[in-house]
C-alpha cells in the first residue's frame, strides 16, 4: 500500500508515517503502564483513572488511524503481559482516551463531551455486563469473590453492631441478585467519571503541548508515492526558501545551491543559520518556496536514495549488537557485506560487539556504516563530530572525504570546524538564512592545546574524590569497569580541565562528584562531608542542554532550578552573569539557538548557589561566536571565585577558564594529585 496526499490539506493518508508510529509505541505503552500498576499494586488503583490520558493524547494530535493502532497495540501487549482482565480494561480505557482525544481534535468542549459521554458510558456499561453474562464462569468467580469480601466485612462489623452487619450481608445479597444492574449503573458512573478526568488532564497536556509541532520535517511528500523510481542527483536549488508551519518568518531565503555525484561539501554558520533545515531540504523534505529538480525521488532511508547521519549516535542505534544494528530496516532479501562495511569504516572485526560498549567515535562510524548499507547516492553529516574525541573525529573526517573517490556519492558535511571545512571540496556559508561568500577566517582556526599543570598549586581543599573506582551492571554477565582508583583533590577557585577519549569514565566521574551516583569503591568528600549527602551542592550542566531545560520558558526554569528564594530580580542577576538579555527571560526554550540554551543552563545552576560546577562538554555543536560567549562567561565566573571542573573534547582556548590539566585514559586518572 503506498501513502496519499490530500492535494487540498497536503495530510498523508495510508499507513502510519515512522512519526506517529513513534508516538504510538511510547504512549501505548504509558496507557500498559497505567492499567498494569492500577491492577498489581492496591494502594495505586487511581492510577487506572489516568489510562486513558496517552490514548486521547495520540488521538487529540494525530489521525484516527493512529488513535486505533494505539488502542489495539496496548491492549496486546497488556493481554500478553497480564491476561484478559487488565486487556479489557486497557481496551475500555482506549475507547474513553479515542473519544475524548477525537473531542479535543475537533475544537469541542464540555458541551460536546456530555453528548458524546452519554452515547459512550451506557454503551461501554452495556457490553461489560454481556461479557460477564457470556463469560458464565468469570462471572461466577466475581460474585463470589464479592460475595466472601462482604460477609468478611460484615464478620468483623458484627463485633460493634450487629443490625450494622445485618445490613451489609442484605446489601451484599441484592447485589449478587442483582449483579447485572449494579454493573450497569456501576459502568456507567465510572465511564463519566474516567471521561471527565481524562478531558480535565488533557486539556492542561495538549495547552502544555501546544507550541511542539507534530511534524516530522524529514518526512517527504515525494517519497510518499512508489510510482517515481529513486534518483537524488544531480540535484538542483533555484530560489528556494522554508518557513516551518504555524511560524511567522521564513528559516531560509533564495537558496541556490547544486550537488553532483562524487563532491564532497561543507555547509557551515552560526548557529540557527538554517544549517540542518538545509539539510532536510537536501533529504527530500519540499520547501516553501522556489524548486529543487532531481531526477527522482530523493529516497530518505531507501536503496539508493538518501541518507543521513546525526549529531548524537547514540540516537540512531537500534540493533543490540553491531551486526544487527547496521542492518536494522533493511528489507530481508536485501545482501549486504556486514564485514566489508565495518572494515570500509574502521571497525573491522566488531560484528558481535555490544552496541553500548563502543565508544562514541565508534558509534559514530557505525551510524556511517548503517548509511552505506542502504547504498545511497547522496550521505548528509550533521554535525557528527560534536560529540566525538579528536582522534575519532579525524577518523570521522577521513572516512568521509574518502567515500566520493571510492563510492561515487556526494557527501554532505555540516561543521563548524575550520579543519573540517578545508577537507571538503567546497564550502556552503549561511547567514541568516541565506548563502553568503565563505572567509575562512570566520571559522577561527583550531587554537593549541592549553599547557596546563595537573598538580594543583596549593591552596584550600574543597573537593577530594578518594580512591573511587565504579563497575556498571556490577557481578552480572554484562558488567563494565568505567573507573578504576580515581584520586583527585579540587581546591576552592579551581578550574579543572578534565580531558579523555569517548569510553574513557569522564561522564560517569562527572556524575559520581555531582552525588548523582553512588561509586562502587571509595568516596567523594565536599567540604569533609560525603558528596552523597550534599546532593545539589554541586551544578552538573549535561552533555545535551535542551535535555536538562525542562520548563516552558527561561525565567520559570531558571526559578524552578534555583530554589524557592529565586525571584524576578535574581533571575535578572543570573542572566547578566552569563550575558544574556533580561529580555530573554520570558522566551520559550524551545526558542532558543544551542548556545542561548548552554548559557540558561548555567544561569539555572548559577542561581541554585551551588560549590562546585560540573560542566560535561559545555561547548560541543557551539559555532565559533558562540563558543566565544561561552568561554567568556565561564572565565567570568572564575574570576568571581567559582569553583569550575569542565569535561571537553574542545580543548582550545580552555586556558582561559581553566588552571589545571588532567587526563583520563580507561578509567584511569592520570597526572592528578
Amino acid at each position: 500500500m503506498s501513502h496519499a496526499l490530500d492535494p487540498r490539506t497536503r495530510r498523508v493518508t495510508g499507513p502510519l508515517r515512522p512519526l506517529e508510529i513513534a508516538i504510538v509505541a511510547i504512549l501505548s505503552g504509558l496507557t500498559v503502564v497505567s492499567v498494569v500498576v492500577a491492577a498489581v499494586i492496591p494502594m495505586a488503583t487511581a492510577a487506572g483513572l489516568l489510562a486513558p490520558v496517552p490514548i486521547a493524547l495520540v488521538a487529540a494530535r494525530t489521525r484516527p488511524r493512529a488513535a486505533v493502532a494505539a488502542s489495539v497495540t496496548a491492549s496486546a501487549v497488556t493481554f500478553a503481559v497480564a491476561g484478559l482482565g487488565p486487556a479489557l480494561s486497557v481496551l475500555a480505557a482506549a475507547v474513553v482516551g479515542g473519544a475524548v482525544g477525537e473531542v479535543k481534535r475537533r475544537g469541542g468542549g464540555l458541551g460536546m463531551l456530555t453528548a458524546v459521554a452519554v452515547v459512550i458510558a451506557p454503551l461501554m456499561a452495556g457490553i461489560s455486563v454481556l461479557v460477564m453474562w457470556v463469560l458464565t464462569p468469570l462471572r461466577r468467580l466475581f460474585l463470589q469473590i464479592l460475595q466472601n469480601s462482604i460477609d468478611g466485612v460484615a464478620t468483623m462489623v458484627a463485633r460493634l453492631d450487629q443490625s450494622v452487619a445485618d445490613g451489609l450481608k442484605s446489601f451484599g445479597k441484592n447485589m449478587v441478585d442483582n449483579w447485572w444492574l449494579w454493573l450497569l449503573v456501576s459502568g456507567i458512573i465510572g465511564t463519566l467519571l474516567s471521561l471527565y478526568v481524562a478531558w480535565w488532564v488533557l486539556s492542561g497536556v495538549v495547552e502544555r503541548l501546544a507550541h511542539i509541532r507534530m511534524q516530522d520535517t524529514l518526512d517527504s511528500f515525494a517519497d510518499l508515492t512508489v510510482d517515481e523510481a529513486i534518483e537524488p542527483l544531480p540535484l538542483r536549488m533555484a530560489g528556494v526558501g522554508y518557513r516551518y508551519p504555524d511560524t511567522t518568518a521564513d528559516v531560509l531565503h533564495d537558496i541556490d545551491l547544486t550537488l553532483i555525484p562524487g563532491e564532497f561539501v561543507a555547509i557551515v554558520g552560526a548557529n540557527g543559520s538554517g544549517k540542518s533545515t538545509l539539510a532536510k531540504l537536501l533529504a527530500g523534505t519540499e520547501p516553501t518556496i522556489g524548486i529543487v529538480d532531481r531526477p527522482g525521488a530523493p529516497g530518505l532511508g531507501r536503496k539508493g536514495g538518501t541518507a543521513m547521519v546525526l549529531q548524537r549516535p547514540e540516537a540512531q542505534m537500534l540493533g543490540s549488537r553491531v551486526a544487527d544494528d547496521l542492518v536494522w530496516g533493511l528489507p530481508p532479501d536485501q545482501e549486504v557485506d556486514v564485514d566489508g562495511l565495518l572494515a570500509e569504516v574502521g571497525l573491522d572485526g566488531l560484528g558481535d560487539r555490544e552496541t553500548s560498549d563502543l565508544s562514541g567515535g565508534q558509534q559514530q562510524r557505525l551510524a556511517v556504516a548503517a548509511a552505506l548499507a542502504r547504498d545511497p547516492r547522496l550521505l548528509i553529516a550533521d554535525e557528527v563530530t560534536s560529540m566525538v574525541d579528536p582522534q575519532g573525529r579525524s577518523d570521522l573526517i577521513e572516512i568521509l572525504k574518502a567515500l566520493p573517490a571510492r563510492r561515487g556519492i556526494a557527501v554532505v558535511l555540516i561543521t563548524h570546524r575550520d579543519s573540517e571545512a578545508r577537507a571538503a571540496d567546497r564550502v556552503v556559508h549561511l547567514e541568516g538564512g541565506r548563502i553568503v561568500e565563505h572567509h575562512p577566517d570566520w571559522m577561527r582556526p583550531e587554537e593549541h592545546l592549553p599547557e596546563l599543570p595537573a598538580d594543583h598549586v596549593g591552596g584550600q581543599p574543597l573537593l577530594v574524590v578518594d580512591h573511587v573506582s565504579h563497575t556498571y551492571l556490577e557481578a552480572s554477565p554484562w558488567e563494565v569497569g568505567a573507573l578504576h582508583d580515581v584520586n583527585l583533590r579540587v581546591d576552592r577557585g579551581d578550574g579543572v580541565l578534565i580531558i579523555g577519549g569517548n569510553g574513557s569514565g569522564k561522564t560517569t566521574l562527572a556524575w559520581i562528584i555531582a552525588g548523582l551516583i553512588e561509586p562502587t569503591e571509595g568516596r567523594v568528600l565536599l567540604g569533609g562531608e560525603p558528596m552523597a549527602e550534599q546532593v545539589g551542592k554541586v551544578g552538573l550542566g549535561f552533555q545535551h542542554a535542551r535535555l536538562q531545560l525542562q520548563k516552558t520558558t527561561v525565567s520559570d526554569e531558571i526559578m524552578a532550578v534555583g530554589g524557592e528564594s529565586v525571584g524576578t530580580a535574581e533571575v535578572a542577576r543570573v542572566l547578566d552573569l552569563v550575558a544574556l538579555p533580561r529580555e530573554i527571560a520570558a522566551r520559550r526554550v524551545d526558542s532558543l539557538s544551542g548556545g542561548q540554551m548552554r548559557r540558561v543552563v548555567l544561569a539555572s545552576l548559577v542561581a541554585s548557589n551551588p560549590e562546585v560546577l560540573v560542566l560535561d562538554e559545555p561547548l560541543a555543536g557551539l559555532d565559533p561566536g558562540a563558543r566565544e560567549e561561552v568561554l567568556d562567561v565561564l572565565a567570568g565566573l572564575r574570576r568571581q571565585g567559582i569553583t569550575i571542573i569542565i569535561i571537553s573534547h574542545d580543548l582550545e582556548a580552555l586556558d582561559r577558564v581553566c588552571n589545571r590539566r588532567v587526563t583520563l585514559t580507561d578509567g584511569v586518572l592520570e597526572g592528578a594529585a
